[in-house]
Order: structure tokens, then C-alpha cells, then sequence
């Protein structure tokens, strides 16, 4: 008995987890797309709470930003985010995609950013040595 009563709640919940919660919009944004207006909506706003006056002081509001760099509006994105969330496990997998993305991004950053310091420090070192240098040839023709 309890292995029927088992059987059917698990039939139930299995048939329950296939019916779409919300029906798929017309106007719905593709998934690859999607992760990228959440990626960039994730650096906007990463911006925004460090540089917030600089955005104002260049008339940038963040979300019309990406919106309009996507050829969206507030209302597809809406419609769009509300089908994906309604479907956990997608959505979870976007939202890791954009993770991923913006790991390798941070990665790709810190590498140039060492690499523009280590050209810096050679310059500031080749000049040293040049200075060394001429201030030695001077010495030697001063001393001649």
C-alpha cells in the first residue's frame, strides 16, 4: 500500500514538473542571448555602485544602456526572465554560464593588467639604466 501511495505522489510530482508554469512568450529572447544581457547587466551594475557619478556625469543610465545595446525593451526582457525562471534547473545553468563567463573575463583583466605592469616596470627601468649610463659617459668625459 504505502509503495502505491509512493508511486502515484511520484507519478503526480514527475507529471506536475513537465507542465510549463508560464506560457513561452512570442517575443522571447534566446537563451544565448539572454546570458549575455545578464552577463552585461551584471558589469553595468558592478559600475554603477563604484562610478556611479561618472555614468551621470556622461548622461548613462545602466539598464536603457543594455537594453538598447541588445535592441530590447524592459518588457521582452521581463516576459523573457519570467519564462526562464520559470523553469529552475535552465535557469540555473544560464545564470552559471554567465558566472563562467565573467570568471574568464575577470581572468583575461588581471593577465593584461600584469602584463601592462611588467611593460611599465621594464620602461621605468630601461630609463634608470639609460640615465646610469650617460650620467657615467658624462663622468668620465667630465673627469678626462
Amino acid at each position: 500500500m504505502r509503495q502505491v501511495l509512493l508511486l502515484v505522489l511520484g507519478m503526480l510530482l514527475f507529471s506536475s514538473c513537465a507542465e510549463e508554469l508560464i506560457e513561452k512568450p512570442d517575443n522571447l529572447i534566446p537563451e544565448d542571448k539572454m546570458v549575455s544581457i545578464i552577463k552585461e547587466m551584471a558589469i553595468v551594475n558592478a559600475a554603477k555602485t563604484t562610478n556611479l557619478g561618472k555614468l551621470r556625469e556622461n548622461g548613462i543610465e545602466p539598464t536603457t544602456f543594455v537594453f538598447e545595446k541588445f535592441e530590447i525593451d524592459s518588457a521582452q526582457f521581463v516576459d523573457s526572465d519570467r519564462y526562464y525562471a520559470s523553469k529552475p534547473l535552465r535557469y540555473e545553468n544560464m545564470y552559471k554560464k554567465v558566472e563562467s563567463e565573467l570568471e574568464a573575463q575577470r581572468v583575461q583583466l588581471d593577465m593584461e593588467k600584469k602584463l601592462r605592469d611588467s611593460i611599465s616596470l621594464a620602461k621605468k627601468t630601461k630609463k634608470k639604466i639609460e640615465l646610469k649610463e650617460k650620467d657615467s659617459i658624462a663622468a668620465k668625459t667630465g673627469q678626462k
